[in-house]
């Protein structure tokens, strides 16, 4: 087993998102799509882009309020929490803008004010991991 190698965002002023479990920088609030999702334990955004997350393996056809979407779970790459999902397919026309897309579950995850000491003492190594819709459900 290899060292864990973890991608630290840079301070750039935007607001970053941390694992909650474990600290681990997650993503600039810049890329954040929507705030008006859900998932099973409240709210949720979409993200363009999160670092620091592996995505499973097991795909699965969720039922959600705006349609059928195919999605696979996220992961922190240092302490395994599920984080939310990545949308793989969308059925609805309407909703293929989500593809490729990240929920981030909002329960999992700490927000960040630039300049917030907690955020600027972490230092990781880096790796980069990979690249929804209202009252959507987990």
């Amino acid at each position: 087993m290899g060292r864990l190698l973890l991608v630290s965002l840079p301070a750039t002023g935007a607001v970053i998102y941390r694992c909650k479990h474990c600290d681990t920088h997650l993503a600039y609030d810049t890329d954040i799509i929507a705030r008006t999702f859900r998932c099973k334990n409240g709210k949720a955004y979409l993200f363009n882009r999160i670092v620091n997350v592996n995505v499973g393996t097991k795909e699965e056809d969720r039922m959600m309020t705006t349609g059928l979407h195919t999605v696979c779970d996220i992961f922190c790459v240092a302490c395994g929490a599920i984080l939310g999902w990545k949308y793989l397919v969308a059925f609805d026309k309407s909703q293929r803008y989500k593809e490729g897309k990240f929920i981030l579950d909002r329960s999992t995850a700490l927000a960040a004010a630039p300049g917030d000491a907690a955020a600027d003492h972490h230092h990781h190594h880096a790796r980069v991991a990979s690249s929804d819709d209202e009252d959507d459900h987990m």
